[in-house]
């Protein structure tokens, strides 16, 4: 077998399959004999169980079953899984799962991909990485795989104002993108700028983001600014930054994002519904276990390289280990004013619920919403009153400044 030549039949047609090495089955540590033939029967092709005497039972599994385990242990010579029902999608990313295939740094990628693409958001529809820098910064790849997500927490990830997954934050593969955390990264203005530079422009990227936090970050109203891209947004926190609540900030928000300040906390920014769900939930946790462990380097030609390649791996591992942590642990974060934004749903109906300034700042920017108001006063007052500005308008003003075209030709 082992030499013998492979076929497989695609569309009634026979093909031959060239170059795949099929994975060999792992011999026992107690035999001395190597098993080189993937047919022949193993272990996991039985089932084992004991009869009411105490006896030793085995039987055999299905042929589907056995099917399966071969593909899982050769999964990175499929071509595709779009087509494939959900549950044998489902059972075969098990499998793998079993196998620790995504633990494999050379075929994790691509299996994960490979799924991602078949099933979308039954791999991961949402994504916690709070305060998990490591694991980011450590599976950084096989984590842009994961194209359907809808929920990232990015949370004390340490992104700073030029990380590498800026651009995957907006690009299409993320599309269906509704909830963004990246709270606590030192970003600021810039890095905002930065981030937003590929929407601005070129006006794609984040279309379905509804809920936004930037808390805990070093950014000023400066920053409101490179929201204005984004169109469907809803919700917004800007806890801890270098904001503060009043009059001015309120009128801005309204003004450019169409937002006003939530008198109580919102319940969606305290990060407790937030978590893993998918299929691949059980695979970020491998991923964090075995990221507390210094993996083996492989060995190299020269001894001399192999000793930079790990003691630069350890140097990184330990500086990002003992780094302070971005949010203080004492807790007084939690005593912080809490500025949170929302977009109202009815003004008639929340006008009566806000402050006087808030109210002032949704007749400025509606003045349609007092209409007995706009009865008394005379037709040259009527005229000379500015209407309200609009998407269109806000999209069709926006002036790109040089730095945007070279963030753009950076990309």
């Amino acid at each position: 077998m082992d030499n013998s030549t492979i076929y497989v039949r695609e569309r009634g047609n026979l093909r031959r399959v060239g170059d795949i090495i099929l994975a060999q089955p792992k011999a026992p540590p107690s035999s001395s004999c190597r098993r080189t033939n993937p047919f022949v029967l193993r272990k996991e092709h039985f089932i084992f169980t004991y009869n009411e005497e105490g006896s030793l039972r085995y039987t055999t599994k299905s042929l589907f079953d056995i099917t399966l385990l071969f593909v899982a242990d050769n999964i990175q010579h499929v071509d595709s899984l779009v087509g494939f029902p959900d549950q044998i999608g489902d059972r075969l990313f098990v499998a793998a799962e079993e196998n620790r295939v995504f633990l494999n740094p050379d075929i994790s990628q691509k299996a994960l991909k490979l799924f991602s693409d078949a099933y979308g958001d039954l791999v991961l529809s949402s994504l916690c990485l709070r305060n998990r820098f490591p694991l980011l910064h450590e599976r950084i790849t096989e984590i842009k795989t994961f194209h359907s997500l809808k929920s990232l927490d990015l949370f004390g990830c340490r992104l700073g104002d030029d990380h590498e997954l800026f651009q995957h934050l907006t690009s299409t593969s993320l599309a269906s993108l509704t909830q963004l955390f990246i709270g606590g990264n030192h970003l600021s203005d810039v890095g905002l700028q930065r981030l937003t530079a590929p929407i601005r422009i070129m006006q794609k990227g984040l279309d379905s983001l509804e809920l936004l936090d930037v808390s805990y970050n070093p950014i000023s109203e400066i920053a409101l600014r490179y929201l204005k891209c984004l169109p469907k947004l809803v919700k917004l926190d800007a806890s801890g930054t270098n904001m503060k609540l009043g009059t001015g900030l309120k009128t801005t928000v309204w003004n450019l994002l169409g937002l006003i300040p939530s008198e109580k906390p919102l319940n969606t920014f305290d990060h407790s519904g937030c978590k893993t769900e998918g299929w691949a939930e059980q695979v970020v946790n491998q991923w964090e276990t075995s990221s507390c462990q210094m993996p083996k380097q492989k060995k190299m030609e020269e001894s001399r390289a192999s000793a930079l390649r790990f003691f630069g791996r350890q140097k990184f591992v330990r500086e990002v280990l003992n780094a302070a942590p971005l949010i203080s642990e004492n807790g007084k974060e939690a005593n912080l004013e809490k500025l949170h934004f929302y977009k109202p749903t009815a003004n008639n109906s929340i006008s009566g619920k806000m402050d006087p300034s808030t109210t002032k700042c949704l007749q400025i920017r509606n003045p349609s919403c007092n209409i007995r108001k706009r009865k008394q006063e005379s037709n040259k007052c009527d005229t000379s009153r500015q209407s309200p500005p609009t998407k269109t308008k806000r999209s069709s003003s926006l002036v790109f400044t040089a730095e945007d075209t070279d963030l753009l030709n950076s990309y």
